[in-house]
């Protein structure tokens, strides 16, 4: 059994205002030319399908197109939602679709019932919010570790009936993994770190959520998204890990995508950065420029551009930048939802912190914002409802 494992495509995103719906469709007809040269069995794509709730025609014409470029290659193709989905658009015609060659889980209900080929069972896990299963799963705690103990527990019960290899697809933030600025925060107040350990006893996990390729453990891998998306993935090897189960152990070989633009990180004063020979091959990439001159130049988006016409984000950092107060982006940097609501509540009381039972109101109240949102994307209303900085992901 081959399989192809893959995620995070998020289809219709933009960076830095540039469509790079080119570059998926890139990175698609390159996945279908792998299918058909690999002799792959199935496509395993584990969440954030499309980048919004509700996408564009355009959006939702090319993953037609792929998917049925992929079913006419050979391969079945099985799609599970991400954070990033709307579960019920993604799903609409899901069992008709089944008969084709496409499975697509979406649903709490439709976990622990695999896509089964030949002995090989796959389990796709979608994302499911903790305070919306958590308590229909029995679970004590909401907290996505606990909603994914759970579904596991159906998963190996099943397994432990059918025999065979298992293979699980999940959209998961797991311990040990590193992050990038691109994705959109799945935790609340700390809750959404998962314990590897929850997926011991399967043969291979296939990770989603997380844009930089990686494995917590040898069976354990996030693919990463296939097209970068924010500058802090500079120096990702995209692509998709190839998955072979015919052996004793199964192997894996990463099998790299299609590169539209390399990026580059650029740092330094102006006039050295227009000259210095070192940086010719930023000429053709998309760059981040950050000057450190002493006093802002003139016209500085223009002269950067002369060199480097890609240039998509410039930042000033010069000892001017250092003493004037930080942008509130800058300042929110790193910090989760929960944290930067007590900040807030800090400053307005002018040095009082938050304590532990005003921690717990904002952590329920971005909860229950957290759940209206999804509610309101699957209800169709139009508008992206964000739960405090993660809608920029």
């Amino acid at each position: 059994m081959r399989l192809i494992h893959t995620s995070d495509w998020h289809l219709g995103r933009s960076f830095h205002g540039v469509g790079l719906l080119g570059a998926q469709g890139r990175y698609l007809d390159h996945l279908v030319d792998v299918v058909r040269q690999e002799q792959i069995d199935a496509v395993l794509v584990s969440g954030d399908i499309y980048d919004r709730a509700l996408p564009s025609p355009d959006t939702v014409a090319l993953l037609d197109d792929a998917v049925v470029r992929l079913l006419d290659a050979g391969a079945a193709v099985i799609l599970s939602s991400g954070n990033h989905d709307s579960a019920t658009r993604l799903g609409f015609a899901s069992r008709v679709l089944e008969r084709a060659g496409l499975h697509i889980r979406t649903t709490l209900e439709s976990v622990g019932t695999p896509v089964t080929l030949g002995d090989t069972h796959v389990y796709p896990i979608p994302f499911l919010e903790p305070s919306l299963v958590a308590d229909e799963l029995g679970c004590q705690d909401r907290t996505h570790a606990a909603v994914l103990r759970a579904v596991m527990s159906r998963v190996t019960t099943d397994q432990r009936s059918r025999g065979g290899q298992s293979v699980v697809m999940a959209h998961a933030f797991v311990t040990g993994a590193t992050t990038s600025e691109s994705e959109r925060d799945i935790s609340v107040g700390g809750m959404g770190a998962v314990p590897v350990e929850v997926f011991d006893g399967v043969d291979y996990v296939a990770l989603g959520h997380l844009h930089g390729a990686q494995q917590p453990r040898e069976h354990v891998r996030y693919s990463g998204s296939p097209v970068a998306m924010s500058f802090s993935e500079t120096g990702h090897v995209k692509g998709s890990w190839l998955v072979d189960l015919d052996g004793a152990e199964p192997s894996f070989t990463f099998v790299e995508a299609p590169v539209e633009r390399q990026l580059h990180r650029l740092r330094g004063n102006l006039d050295d950065l227009l000259a210095g020979p070192t940086y010719a091959p930023a000429e053709t990439g998309w760059c981040q420029v950050t000057l450190t001159d002493p006093v802002r130049p003139l016209g500085a988006m223009e002269r950067v551009r002369s060199r480097f016409p890609h240039t998509l984000q410039l930042l000033f950092d010069g000892p001017t930048d250092q003493i004037a107060a930080r942008s509130y982006a800058q300042r929110t940097r790193g910090r989760s939802d929960i944290d930067v609501c007590c900040d807030f509540l800090e400053h307005v009381r002018e040095g009082a912190p938050a304590s532990d039972e005003e921690r717990e109101v904002f952590a329920s109240a971005l909860a229950e914002s957290t759940v209206a949102r999804r509610r309101r994307d699957d209800e169709g209303e139009v508008g992206d409802v964000s739960v405090g900085r993660s809608g920029v992901a």
